[in-house]
């Protein structure tokens, strides 16, 4: 099979002038979309033209350590995303947010570059990267969505967590119903994936082996996979991020602190 056909600045325009959509849906139905709409859209095409730019070298020099950087860097920016989503947050959202998308997501990428797709060394930039950056892609969404839904609980709740307490619940006891409601939010967007694709939608990395020339029935498999790996991730992310959330608004005697909760504005 040929190589994809190369794109150049006239075929990217093409392409973007279906964002007048967005920009005419705007101005129409006065939406204030305009301004977010173009800082998007610079946003997107820097981001992915410095990306390409960077991961060039990278590549070439085959080293752990830059390729290692990157995924710090990578780390970083889906942390910042996470956090600004929600509504609220409280004054260790930061920190425990990282721990959440490093483990959940570290631990995915291990398993898939060594065990699942073996590259050798298993830190190879072509496979860890974008691994990585497709599971922190999907990971961070379910962790803000379930962040959000948790502190907006607690602040929504609070009587009925501290009558809970009065009546002589535990912390865990209190917080249960407040946990389970949060995770499920945040794994409702990957359940959703799982449920179209292949039916609805040709998944991301699917139809870019498409594109590349990889056989249809490889290219489903590697989808398979990552889309496991992802869901996996997710769950660990959201998970371990309402339960430190959870333990930020209670203190040592097991009260809970509803100041601790501040509004994002």
């Amino acid at each position: 099979m040929g190589e994809m056909p190369e794109l150049g600045p006239l075929d990217l325009l093409i392409a973007g002038a279906l964002l007048l959509v967005h920009g005419g849906l705007s101005v129409w139905l006065q939406l204030g979309l305009t301004r977010r709409l173009l800082i998007a859209v610079a946003r997107m095409v820097v981001q992915l033209l410095i990306l390409g730019y960077v991961l060039v070298p990278v590549f070439k020099w085959a080293h752990p350590l830059p390729v290692l950087a990157v995924c710090l860097g990578m780390l970083l920016m889906a942390t910042r995303a996470a956090i600004k989503r929600p509504s609220r947050r409280w004054k260790g959202m930061a920190p425990t947010t990282f721990f959440a998308l490093a483990l959940g997501a570290g631990f995915s990428a291990l398993v898939g570059t060594t065990l699942v797709i073996r590259p050798d060394p298993w830190w190879t930039p072509r496979y860890l990267i974008p691994i990585l950056g497709m599971i922190l892609g999907n990971g961070l969404n379910g962790i803000s969505l379930g962040l959000d839904r948790c502190l907006t609980l607690f602040d929504e709740r609070r009587d009925r967590v501290e009558a809970l307490l009065a009546l002589g619940a535990t912390p865990w006891e209190a917080a249960r119903p407040v946990v389970a409601e949060s995770v499920r939010t945040g794994l409702i967007p990957i359940m959703n994936t799982m449920t179209v694709a292949g039916v609805v939608s040709v998944p991301g990395m699917m139809t870019g082996q498409i594109l590349g020339g990889t056989p249809p029935g490889l290219a489903a498999r590697y989808q398979i996979a990552i889309i496991c790996l992802i869901a996996g991730a997710t769950a660990i992310g959201v998970l371990v991020a309402v339960l430190a959330s959870v333990r930020g608004l209670f203190d040592e005697r097991g009260r809970l602190r509803p100041e601790r909760l501040l509004s994002q504005g």
